[in-house]
């Protein structure tokens, strides 16, 4: 089996990574700013008013990253019914961001976190182990934020199948 084939299935799993998530419920989100798939800047305080499932990924394109983001996507109306949307944040270029968007007809924001400024602040940015070395990289994990901003929930290990059912039971369970 190839590394980087075995790469995507830990990925997928989500093996390897730490839990040192730096936020609680209840603390206020801190608010950014980041290009989107468009290369338009995005910030967190537009969407104040509105749920919003701030999703942090590893890398654009691959096999866990894509279920993740297409179950949001097919989820899409169902999250609007809740006053609620869905951001994605990964360390990828917009060029990378704006093909995921394409190939997987995309319907939400992603976010290039190129420097990973925001996943550092948001406790994303972890350390990783694969084949016993160990790596900085963005760990898969969601805050759910209120309309007035504050965290409502945190998915420190999402899973990709079930996580758009996770966000929605926190978004039902705080309303």
């Amino acid at each position: 089996m190839s590394g980087s084939l075995i790469f995507y299935i830990l990925d997928f799993l989500n093996w390897g990574s730490t839990n040192m998530t730096l936020l609680n419920t209840n603390d206020t989100a801190p608010d950014f700013t980041l290009p989107d798939q468009n290369e338009n800047n995005i910030s967190l305080s537009q969407f104040k008013g509105k749920w919003v499932v701030l999703y942090f990924y590893p890398r654009a394109m691959t096999p866990g990253c894509t279920v993740q983001a297409c179950e949001l996507r097919d989820h899409k109306k169902e999250l609007a019914d809740l006053n609620a949307l869905a951001l994605g944040i990964s360390p990828d270029k917009t060029g990378s961001l704006k093909k995921f968007e394409e190939k997987e007809n995309l319907n939400f924001k992603l976010l290039g976190d190129v420097d990973h400024s925001v996943a550092e602040s948001y406790g994303a940015w972890q350390e990783k182990s694969m084949y016993g070395k160990k790596y900085m990289g963005i760990a898969r994990m969601t805050y759910v934020i209120n309309p007035e901003g504050a965290i409502s929930g945190i998915i420190p290990k999402a899973k990709p199948k079930t996580h758009h059912d996770d966000v929605i039971n926190i978004i039902k369970e705080n309303q």
